[in-house]
């Protein structure tokens, strides 16, 4: 069971909504703190396993067809574990909420529920706003930004119109990431008869519009303060990859997986690079 829970928790992913809540929170803070450190763990593990688990049990039929589930790119979960799954996701997860509400003010409040709400839309019966087309990349950015937004709302932190090109900035990079990450999905997905944004304009055009998110994102880290505008470099790589899927046909959109292993490296590359940005940042005295 501890295994399974694991995987469904995409370990691989973790980092994704923990360092952003940890950098905006520290970067607004300037001090380690329990709200810090509770707050990271909450963003760690919890948070994915409540985000991933809730996706991996309602998934199931889909993930059935799909040839990558069963590993690090998402759990095939038994339907014996689907109970299981959704009761630790809840048990991990309330309280650490009850402990950010009580330490937390009306924005992170709002900020939170956000949050929540969209880890549990994104996948859950009723809701399914990842079969909503476009509303499902949205969705997912909120799942990554939403933990920035919300460490820097704790922290009582000012949104200046730099801060928030940065935040646009990084919204605009997860709707880049979710859609390209749809397209290797294209054929399972139609199978189970599951709209996205990828089955429903094509597996070509989804590439093109993650292309043109990436580098739209790269354009706002312009107007960030210095030297956030070097992060508009970290953009390149991950358009690059897209743009080798250029014109990739709905029957081979499977291929794209290629594409999306190698973000899973990519990723570790980039939050090192931003980690000296921040580094950076605040030895400029920011």
């Amino acid at each position: 069971m501890i295994r399974a829970l694991f995987v469904s928790s995409r370990p691989l992913s973790w980092v994704n909504t923990a360092f952003p809540f940890a950098a905006a929170y520290f970067m607004a803070t300037r001090e380690i703190d329990l709200v810090l450190v509770l707050g990271t763990v909450y963003f760690l593990i919890p948070y994915n396993l409540a985000m991933y688990g809730i996706n991996d049990v309602f998934d199931y039929e889909s993930d059935l067809r799909n040839p990558r589930k069963g590993g690090v790119e998402g759990a095939l979960l038994d339907r014996g574990m689907h109970r299981p799954t959704l009761i630790a996701a809840a048990v991990t997860n309330i309280p650490f909420l009850v402990y950010l509400v009580v330490v937390g003010n009306p924005l992170s409040w709002l900020v939170l529920a956000v949050s929540v709400f969209a880890v549990i839309a994104y996948s859950a019966p009723g809701l399914r706003f990842k079969e909503r087309p476009f509303v499902d990349s949205i969705t997912s950015s909120t799942h990554f930004v939403s933990p920035a937004i919300y460490g820097l709302a704790l922290a009582g932190a000012v949104f200046t119109p730099q801060l928030w090109m940065l935040l646009a900035a990084f919204f605009l990079w997860g709707i880049a990431s979710h859609a390209f990450g749809a397209v290797q999905d294209v054929i399972a997905d139609r199978e189970a008869d599951i709209d996205s944004i990828a089955t429903v304009i094509g597996a070509k055009a989804t590439v093109r519009l993650a292309v043109i998110a990436y580098l739209l994102a790269g354009v706002l880290l312009l107007f960030t303060e210095w030297p956030g505008q070097l992060a508009a470099l970290l953009a390149l790589p991950y358009a690059i990859v897209c743009a080798a899927f250029w014109s990739i046909t709905d029957a081979a959109a499977e291929t794209a997986n290629r594409g999306w292993k190698k973000f899973l490296g990519l990723n570790f590359v980039t939050g090192f690079f931003v980690t000296m940005l921040l580094i950076a940042y605040a030895l400029l005295g920011n």
